[in-house]
């Protein structure tokens, strides 16, 4: 299928370039009926690797277990929500830093500041936050992380330990050019969701797209979230599944003006060398 942006023709992806997922709330319950049958409707789709977002200790658990059924493919993500950040107190903490051990979690978190729901007070959530930083860098994990409505206080707690990690990707990222430009500086890698898709809540993101080097880029569903707004046919059940992020990649292609071969190998180069596959 051939598409068209401004003076350039791209041939659609299909599902034949290897995909990873870097964020997939795969413990979510949504997913307790078919679970199996969504992954392998991933992989059948061509997303080889997968890598499940871990928000909160019950998750964590569910997510390492569902990991150890597939340990060639999938990955965890270790870490407390901000939404959930005044129940972090040091029984948790010790938790979580035992659970960061485990050799299939490859990043710590999610992590990070959302000030659009503010579900946790901000200082509860700042705490949260530079606390589970610290936990990274013992254990010398990366970070996979969430900042929504918080940019400023969420750059000011983290720029300065950036040097003592080995890495960092903020997930779901849905800035503008002045938002994305500072995080490339700081050194981020970037994952992009659906949201790219919606023409309506994501212009400013579609704007900041052209701007992203490809050696920044990770791309993700953050399913059963974000079902991309613009897919032909959607499930009735507006889930999201991994099995939807070529459509992604050729969103995100056509505003880069790259093939989307070209978009999804540099994704997945970065995100099995990011996660450790």
């Amino acid at each position: 299928m051939i598409r068209q942006a401004g003076t350039v023709i791209y041939t659609e992806m299909m599902d034949a370039t290897p995909l990873v997922d870097i964020g997939i709330n795969l413990a979510h319950d949504s997913y307790d009926h078919d679970r199996e049958a969504v992954i392998k409707a991933a992989i059948d789709a061509g997303v080889s690797h997968m890598v499940i977002t871990g928000s909160s200790l019950a998750s964590i658990e569910s997510a390492i277990a569902i990991c150890e059924s597939m340990p060639a493919r999938l990955r965890t993500t270790a870490g407390i929500h901000p939404h959930h950040a005044s129940e972090v107190d040091p029984p948790t903490l010790a938790a979580l830093d035992q659970l960061l051990r485990h050799p299939l979690v490859a990043a710590a978190g999610e992590c990070g500041l959302d000030y659009y729901r503010d579900f946790s007070p901000r200082p509860d959530q700042r705490r949260a936050f530079e606390r589970q930083v610290q936990l990274a860098i013992d254990h010398a994990k990366p970070l996979f992380l969430h900042q929504r409505d918080a940019h400023r206080d969420f750059m000011d707690l983290l720029v300065p330990a950036l040097p003592e990690l080995p890495g960092a990707v903020l997930h779901c990222f849905t800035g503008g050019p002045a938002e994305l430009e500072e995080c490339l500086q700081a050194g981020l890698l970037i994952g992009i969701t659906g949201w790219v898709c919606d023409e309506r809540r994501g212009q400013s993101l579609r704007e900041a797209i052209p701007q992203l080097p490809l050696e920044r880029l990770m791309v993700e569903t953050d399913g059963p979230y974000l079902l991309p707004r613009d897919l032909p046919i959607k499930p009735s059940s507006r889930r999201n599944e991994p099995k939807y992020l070529h459509h992604i990649v050729n969103a995100i292609s056509i505003l880069m003006k790259q093939p989307a071969e070209t978009v999804a190998a540099a994704s997945t180069a970065n995100a099995l060398r990011f996660f450790n596959f």
